[in-house]
């Protein structure tokens, strides 16, 4: 099992729907590239037109305007006969398995390989790589009610891979699971493009998700891309308000409104320092601390992505104001911190 990653350009792509003699703008002039064997995440709330991008890209959606490039060739205002040749490069994994009821494990995975026409010696064999590849050997002849929510989402990509697509769109393919159950199903997916070399476009409202699988995240709000970038750099640095909301529920790095409150009832200033790989802080607190103030941690969320450690820490500090408001002004130089006042 081998591919090749698809190349996915945005270009200035809109769609906008009619509803209520009223247009409404699904995806608003969005403008991203997915390079080959890369995994994109597509991250927003309910209705920031996370799901209607996929379907742009699949063709089940047309785009009103703009230019959308697979591998260079723009899908839109093509034929339903050359989109059905561009699907088959293209895999689905949905929100709710979309199993057969009626076919075993093993039978949904034949069903895109019977409709290719493969022959039954051949498909045979391609079904059993693809149980083994998502660890499934042993369910083939399961029905999907006698499986797992995992289980059966396992299933769902190894049908998605069975035609050997060159780029996977999983739509919201983890909320229905666990935390546990998820990171299983994000581990096979990572698997997929790791060793298959397939792009991959993840759409979740989960940050926890990005996090453990996007090389890059693209976040939506109100039909916009508002923030693009490494999982790292909008991690580490949100700027959109919503990014910044999707950030702190994921990392739950600094003190809530009733722990600052508690915080603010001792003596000290507090303050909140974003911590990076280029960081000042930890110098500058060991200088402050010669100066006879105490540098005490209060809170604190540190997390490593793509190799860089980042986070925040809510410090308390006692001493001389003077040598804290000097601290406090070299700091800013070079690293974000503010003041937790009432």
């Amino acid at each position: 099992m081998s591919s090749t990653g698809t190349r996915v350009e945005f270009r200035d792509v809109s769609k906008i729907f009619t509803t209520g003699g009223r247009d409404v703008a699904a995806v608003d002039g969005v403008t991203l590239t997915v390079e080959p064997g890369e995994i994109l995440g597509v991250i927003g709330y309910s209705g920031a037109g996370k799901s209607t991008l996929v379907r742009l890209i699949n063709g089940l959606d047309m785009p009103t305007g703009g230019e959308l490039l697979l591998d260079g060739t723009d899908i839109v205002g093509m034929s339903e006969k050359n989109l059905r040749s561009i699907r088959r490069n293209v895999g689905m994994i949905f929100q709710q398995f979309n199993l057969l009821q009626s076919r075993t494990a093993a039978g949904n995975i034949a069903y895109p390989l019977e409709l290719a026409g493969m022959g039954k010696a051949e498909r045979k064999a391609r079904v059993a790589e693809l149980l083994d590849f998502v660890g499934l050997s042993d369910r083939g002849d399961n029905y999907p009610e006698q499986l797992s929510g995992g289980q059966k989402q396992r299933v769902g990509i190894a049908r998605a891979l069975a035609t050997n697509p060159s780029l996977l769109l999983a739509d919201e393919a983890t909320s229905a699971l666990d935390p546990e159950t998820t990171q299983e199903v994000l581990g096979v997916l990572r698997r997929a493009n790791e060793e298959l070399g397939v792009t991959i476009v993840v759409i979740t409202h989960e940050m926890e998700v990005i996090r453990s699988i996007a090389d890059k995240v693209a976040v939506m709000e109100k039909g916009k891309v508002v923030e693009y970038g490494s999982t790292y750099e909008v991690f580490s640095d949100p700027q959109a308000h919503v990014t910044q909301r999707f950030v702190a529920t994921s990392l739950r790095n600094t003190p809530d409104k009733v722990e600052v409150a508690e915080l603010l009832e001792r003596p000290g200033r507090l303050f909140t320092v974003s911590l990076t790989e280029n960081s000042g802080f930890f110098g500058a607190a060991s200088r402050l601390r010669e100066k006879g103030v105490t540098v005490q941690p209060v809170h604190a969320g540190i997390t490593t992505l793509q190799s860089y450690s980042f986070g925040k820490m809510t410090v308390r500090l006692n001493g001389d104001n003077a040598a804290i408001n000097e601290f406090l002004s070299t700091l800013q130089q070079t690293t974000d911190i503010e003041e937790i006042t009432r």
